[in-house]
């Protein structure tokens, strides 16, 4: 029996242009709650950005910064922050490496530098509503709980591979593709996120059904009871995965739970 939906955002719940059938998950959504199965948002990205997709509805629980940051609208959940010479040892590393655009994720702010192009710190505020920029990353002062990188597509692979080697045994580095890296803390994943949020709700992985599209999805459709991909998912995601459904154009995430409930 399923008590929990959770859906990651870019790719999969949300259409390309950020939007999504607002009428038709507000069906869903009462019938959903009616049934007590809980309404979660699995993503890498930063909680305010997410909660501005939900104002209507105040029950959704957020599992953001790829399970960093656990909580909803009053109550924290889990919070799991990177200690201070973890994150300078990968602030080093990161800006030594060139083709690398490298966005500070805390618990208050994102953090970019000043010096980046204007249109990339314009495009970062479409994905982090709290964002500050800075002259230099020491200046910070948070929880720093994970770091969003931006590189040319086509080297992301190769990039992945590096910070593997490069960060072993202080971070691990995951990816969606074109061009979006990830740097988290060991373990600290969507599914690490949805067990922890599981035990306070008392609802195990087994009672969950996720949906994705990307790299950083892989663990959570794993590990779910039923693991859904998205028909725009990578192939890798939809080999771990339990089922597909269409794609995010076509809101593959509503039909597919308008038709289990």
């Amino acid at each position: 029996m399923i008590k929990l939906f959770a859906t990651d955002m870019d790719g999969t719940f949300l259409r390309d242009d950020m939007t999504y059938d607002e009428g038709k998950f507000a069906e869903i959504h009462k019938k959903i709650t009616s049934q007590n199965i809980k309404w979660v948002v699995a993503s890498g990205n930063q909680y305010f950005q997410l909660k501005s997709f939900f104002k209507k509805y105040p029950d959704t629980i957020y599992v953001a910064e790829n399970g960093a940051y656990i909580r909803d609208l009053e109550k924290v959940y889990a919070l799991h922050s990177f200690d201070n010479t973890s994150t300078n040892k990968i602030i080093d590393k990161l800006s030594k490496i060139p083709q690398l655009q490298i966005l500070v994720c805390g618990a208050k702010n994102a953090y970019t530098l000043n010096s980046e192009p204007r249109d990339y710190i314009k495009n970062v505020k479409n994905y982090y509503h709290e964002l500050s920029i800075v002259d230099n990353f020491k200046e910070i002062d948070d929880q720093i709980l994970k770091f969003a990188l931006t590189c040319p597509p086509s080297e992301t692979e190769n990039l992945v591979n590096l910070l593997k080697s490069e960060l072993s045994g202080i971070a691990e580095p995951t990816s969606s593709g074109h061009g979006d890296i990830d740097i988290i803390q060991p373990g600290r994943n969507k599914a690490a996120g949805l067990a922890e949020l599981g035990k306070k709700l008392n609802i195990s992985l087994d009672e969950m059904c996720a949906f994705g599209d990307g790299g950083n999805d892989l663990e959570m459709l794993r590990e779910v009871g039923l693991g859904v991909a998205m028909e725009n998912a990578q192939d890798r995601v939809k080999k771990v995965s339990d089922k597909q459904t269409s794609d995010n154009q076509s809101q593959g995430v509503l039909n597919f739970i308008s038709e289990f409930i």
